[in-house]
């Protein structure tokens, strides 16, 4: 409540501040501050002007902070699934912070569909058909489903019913999708009447996985997601009598904006080298 204050914040002389004052009074046809001796104090009118026009800009410096992150770098957000987020995107990030230490990145797991532009996220990797995803979508991950194991079960194929009945399956509690579900690859085989030695089910794929690395059983692994613990070692491809059900479902980069800022565009250009580079390891 101070004008000679005000003027030496914003670098400006005591008249040039009032200046601004007068004219935003004649603009509104108001009374915005009682003058005294020495000092000033809000009409009832000026008042309520200053307490929204507060509020509105803590706002907009909260956004601004958002944006730049809190080390003042240019944030990029990004939504995915929890398996994506936990198995694909979260042990690659490094690489990208690495060569990008400038850029920082946020990522919000979760399967729900979301408003990109409403809720300030940049890119999305979303899982479905091509015939649900918005247009714009590029196919980022085909999905490919194969039995694994970790190597301490001893198990190089799943080609009989009586191997079946000596294991445990670990299944996944989510939507239903046939590829994914244990129930439907049996019937594939004709093995709907064979009986493992247990079920575990997870609601989320990424524990799932992480339980046959430890050993607890049979998974039916999503290539995409599992071809880096296929590759070192951590889990072992099993054949099989006959592919299984096969998906029409797969991965997708969606972007909030056409025309991306600089530091999206290089993030979008990250995650395809890296879709690229996953798609070269499943053929090997």
């Amino acid at each position: 409540m101070s004008i000679t204050l005000a003027a030496q914040d914003l670098c400006l002389t005591q008249s040039a501040v009032s200046r601004q004052i007068h004219g935003l009074e004649e603009a509104l046809g108001i009374k915005l501050l009682v003058r005294g001796h020495r000092s000033i104090a809000f009409t009832p009118e000026g008042e309520r002007l200053f307490r929204s026009a507060d509020s509105a800009v803590q706002q907009l410096q909260d956004v601004v902070g958002e944006l730049k992150g809190p080390t003042g770098r240019r944030m990029v957000t990004i939504t995915s699934t929890m398996g994506l987020t936990g198995l694909w995107l979260m042990p690659r990030l490094g690489n990208f912070l690495a060569r990008h230490p400038e850029i920082e990145v946020r990522v919000s797991a979760n399967s729900r569909a979301v408003d990109l532009k409403a809720e300030g996220i940049d890119l999305a990797i979303r899982y479905g058909a091509p015939g649900a995803m918005p247009e714009g979508a590029e196919l980022l991950l085909e999905e490919s489903i194969v039995p694994v194991a970790h190597p301490s079960l001893g198990l190089t194929a799943l080609d009989s019913p009586e191997v079946l009945a000596g294991q445990v399956l670990l299944e996944f509690d989510g939507p239903f999708r046939p590829w994914l579900q244990w129930s439907e690859w049996l019937a594939r085989f004709g093995w709907e009447g064979v009986k493992p030695r247990g079920v575990l089910r997870f609601n989320v794929y990424d524990q799932l996985v992480h339980a046959a690395v430890a050993g607890q059983g049979i998974a039916l692994g999503r290539l995409p997601l599992v071809s880096p613990m296929l590759a070192d070692g951590r889990l072992v491809r099993l054949a099989i009598p006959r592919p299984g059900p096969h998906p029409e479902h797969a991965f997708w980069l969606l972007r909030a904006e056409e025309a991306m800022r600089p530091e999206v565009a290089a993030v979008v250009e990250w995650i395809r080298e890296e879709a690229a580079a996953g798609a070269l390891e499943e053929t090997l």
